[in-house]
């Protein structure tokens, strides 16, 4: 006969291999900060950057360990209405993100200009990142 365990998801038996977490966090949502730098997921398996995946989309893994970005990247599409001046960015380490361009109007920004982030997160997780140009791309240099 099949044996189950009564044990709960959480509890561990004693000499498991596995070390117990603890998770740090507040309680009081007006203790949130918003966090400047971006973090991304680096696959432990063959290297491959992602963001906010649950396994990784070259070898299937589901290993990740978090590294900060440098927050620059290039603008590669534009989605969405150009009220809301929502793009794809092509970050230096091999990601990309859906992003929000801050500060500018939307007719300004053009593909291929360079972006910096100026807030990853915001409170509570809710929204898109912010980005901010850095350099306007000339006709020349846009990915066409």
């Amino acid at each position: 006969m099949l044996q189950t365990d009564s044990r709960g998801p959480n509890e561990f038996r004693t000499g498991h291999d596995m070390p117990a977490v603890a998770t740090t966090g507040t309680a009081d949502p007006s203790a949130l900060e918003v966090r400047s730098e971006l973090r991304f997921q680096s696959c432990l398996w063959c290297g491959t950057a992602a963001y906010r995946r649950s396994f990784c989309r070259a070898c299937g893994s589901t290993a990740f360990k978090l590294e900060r970005s440098t927050g620059a990247g290039a603008l590669v599409r534009r989605i969405g209405p150009s009220p809301l001046n929502t793009w794809f960015v092509a970050m230096d380490e091999g990601f990309t993100l859906v992003c929000q361009i801050a500060r500018t109007e939307p007719a300004v920004a053009g593909v291929g200009a360079r972006v910096r982030v100026v807030r990853a997160v915001a409170p509570r997780e809710q929204g898109l990142p912010l980005v901010e140009l850095t350099y306007r791309a000339t006709p020349l240099e846009r990915w066409w």
